[in-house]
């Protein structure tokens, strides 16, 4: 399929037939959003959605969902194109994703005592990436169904980086480790 520029992404709907197309380029890369509370963030994790190619993305608690108009701009309207979901916690995408998709790791980005540097592991496809509220960060309950926790250095005085721009950095790493171009 032809790729879209911004203007171009902005002012198209996409058919079956296009979904259906992109749907079959998508790697076992699904996305978990846990009171992402920022709807610009939640938008913009929709474009890094699409341009890592993942699956699925999981709106959960009191994640904004489509149609929303600042999710609308932050995505340029690739929520169109990436297959969504609600689910009422993270918990909830968790349990549902390992019943539908065997041996999924499921790895949260999250500033914790158990988290291991995000560089040091091999992840390996199926993979899901949990990311959390921009205060509270990932729920205790997510935390603790994770198979591993990931954190990124911080060596400023600011404790977090922004949640897109955390998990972009953690998604490009599995597309490296995995060799996906």
């Amino acid at each position: 399929m032809k790729k879209l520029v911004a203007q171009q992404l902005r002012e198209y709907i996409p058919t079956q037939e296009d979904l259906q197309k992109i749907k079959k380029q998508r790697q076992d890369i699904y996305i978990i959003l846990d009171d992402v509370l920022d709807t610009y963030n939640v938008g913009a994790i929709f474009r890094l959605a699409d341009a890592v190619g993942a699956k699925k993305v999981y709106l959960c608690a009191g994640t904004e969902t489509p149609p929303n108009s600042r999710i609308k701009k932050a995505s340029v309207s690739t929520w169109q194109w990436i297959d969504w979901e609600y689910q009422p916690t993270a918990l909830t995408a968790v349990e549902q994703l390992r019943s539908k998709v065997p041996d999924i790791s499921i790895v949260s980005v999250e500033l914790d005592p158990r988290s291991i540097p995000y560089d040091t592991v091999e992840y390996s496809l199926p993979i899901a990436l949990i990311v959390g509220h921009e205060s509270h960060g990932v729920s205790k309950e997510a935390l603790d169904a994770s198979d591993m926790i990931v954190s990124l250095p911080q060596l400023g005085i600011n404790t977090s980086l922004n949640v897109m721009v955390s998990l972009g950095i953690a998604l490009y790493q599995v597309l490296e480790k995995n060799n996906i171009r």
